[in-house]
């Protein structure tokens, strides 16, 4: 369709062919992505190839002290007259040795499957004998192969020291592929009769031109600990059976395969069931608690920025101010203002269920919502509205625009056009909004035939209790990567099919 066929349309058959366009164009935003995905997974085996390439290019081709180094890290610096360097690679090697022998390697020999029999114990008591215990026989994970101490090992201290132990060796390879680069090109150096260069004036190169990798070292360390860590070994968390029957230290937990995505989506009727509804409700929630404070908040922000309005930094600040209130705390407060036997109910005499009824309980979360979230948008709207040129308001007033063609006109495609990428965070930040649920309804209203969730229950609580109040690690781990692929899937969609990704430079 062409610009004049779009103009001359009414405003519901812009709307319509919007959404029309939108849902259309999702294969072709799916297929882009996939497209991506293939080419980054082209990209790195075309990287890792060319790196055996090169690998095996300069152990042929360097010198006594190039090839040492592929044994000895740190032999080709030391000696191209690189000291300082090759005692660190060697250091790091040396290192690395020792944290395999005294730590990795134990862990390493642990992540195994294997038929366990728990031996007899004393103090125990089985089929009326002091001294004994049921022998059991299960395929575990993380133990030794015959148990018969009264302590056993630690399946998550396992499993995390494990995951720990591969992220090492990740680190020392790299930096022992860093080493043979560092012998061969100090090599080449001296080969055109140049002095390598020496330690101090690498160093300096540090706070220098590298002055960006000094910075960004440490923040990198820490989130490769504290961030991809934990991910990580949630990932592996959903292939066992960590449950409230297999609890760590006292009981080990072993892999389970597939099993507990299976159960989640299709082979337990009760499980499968209870995510469907909760994902369905949390999708509802989500559009329903971004758009209506999408809207609201612009409507507000265009009311207090109407000329006629006086004291306009009154009312935005009346309006901050339940933003200024932490958010729990407001959340508290409401949920004590509609409990069935106080607040609102106690002070006009009604009996109205807002917080155990399932259809009044969804519609106060949203309404609670609105009041919590709507002066964010405010705020965020107002600073836009000022930038607007008046210039394009007074030329559309020239050409007979009213105050409704205006705002669909003008004000309302500038705001969408910079607050895109802001709805889809505030989407993404809803299906994950802890807060408000948690504090207002704890989930409930609370029927037998969930498992183990609440009516009002969004997947990120559902989550939660699963892991807190009952210690289904395992089915938590696999809601928590289906979260995370949807949301980071959605995002990146929508965001690629919007004309903030596609036109950067549109309304600049």
């Amino acid at each position: 369709m062409n610009y004049l066929d779009y103009v001359q349309m009414t405003t519901g058959q812009k709307i319509s062919y919007k959404i029309k366009s939108f849902f259309t164009g999702i294969p072709g935003a799916i297929a882009t992505i996939f497209r991506v995905i293939g080419l980054f997974f082209k990209s790195l085996f075309v990287f890792i190839g060319n790196g055996f390439k090169n690998y095996g290019k300069r152990f042929s081709d360097g010198d006594a002290g190039t090839k040492l180094s592929y044994i000895i890290m740190g032999a080709g610096s030391i000696m191209h007259k690189q000291i300082g360097k090759g005692l660190v690679f060697l250091a790091a090697q040396i290192g690395y040795i020792v944290f395999m022998v005294n730590f990795g390697s134990i862990y390493l020999s642990k992540i195994y499957c294997n038929n366990v029999t728990i031996q007899s114990r004393p103090g125990k008591i089985f089929n009326g004998v002091v001294g004994s215990e049921a022998p059991i026989k299960k395929m575990t994970l993380l133990k030794e192969e015959v148990i018969n101490q009264d302590s056993i090992d630690d399946s998550n201290k396992i499993l995390l020291f494990f995951c720990l132990t591969i992220m090492v060796t990740i680190a020392f390879f790299a930096f022992y592929i860093m080493n043979t680069k560092s012998a061969y090109a100090s090599e080449q150096i001296i080969k055109e009769g140049k002095q390598p260069m020496g330690t101090v004036e690498e160093l300096k190169m540090f706070l220098d031109d590298r002055f960006h990798v000094t910075l960004l070292s440490v923040p990198i360390t820490l989130l490769l600990i504290f961030n991809v860590l934990p991910i990580i070994f949630t990932v592996c968390l959903a292939f066992t059976n960590y449950d409230e029957d297999h609890l760590a230290p006292g009981t080990l937990y072993w892999w389970v395969g597939f099993k507990n995505f299976a159960d989640v989506f299709y082979s337990n009727p009760m499980k499968s069931e209870t995510f469907g509804k909760v994902l369905l409700w949390t999708l509802v929630w989500a559009v329903f608690a971004t758009f209506s404070n999408y809207i609201l908040g612009i409507i507000l922000a265009l009311m207090i920025n109407k000329k006629e309005i006086k004291f306009k930094g009154f009312w935005r600040t009346m309006f901050v101010i339940t933003a200024a209130v932490p958010q729990f705390v407001t959340l508290l407060v409401m949920r004590t203002l509609l409990d069935d036997k106080a607040g609102f109910n106690a002070l006009f005499g009604t009996q109205i269920p807002f917080l155990s009824d399932v259809a009044w309980a969804r519609v106060m979360v949203i309404v609670v919502n609105i009041w919590v979230g709507v002066p964010y948008t405010m705020l965020i709207s107002s600073g836009l509205l000022m930038n607007i040129p008046e210039d394009l308001y007074e030329s559309a007033r020239i050409d007979g625009a009213n105050a409704v063609q205006q705002f669909t006109k003008i004000t309302f495609p500038y705001i969408f056009f910079v607050t895109t990428p802001y709805l889809i965070t505030t989407f993404v930040g809803n299906i994950n909004n802890f807060n408000v649920i948690f504090f207002l309804t704890r989930g409930g209203p609370n029927p037998a035939s969930y498992y183990r969730a609440g009516q009002t229950d969004l997947l990120v609580t559902w989550l939660y209790e699963l892991t807190v109040e009952t210690n289904d690690f395992n089915l938590a781990a696999v809601i928590g990567i289906f979260v995370f692929v949807v949301c980071a899937s959605g995002s990146l969609i929508t965001f690629n099919m919007s004309k903030s990704a596609k036109n950067e430079e549109e309304f600049s």
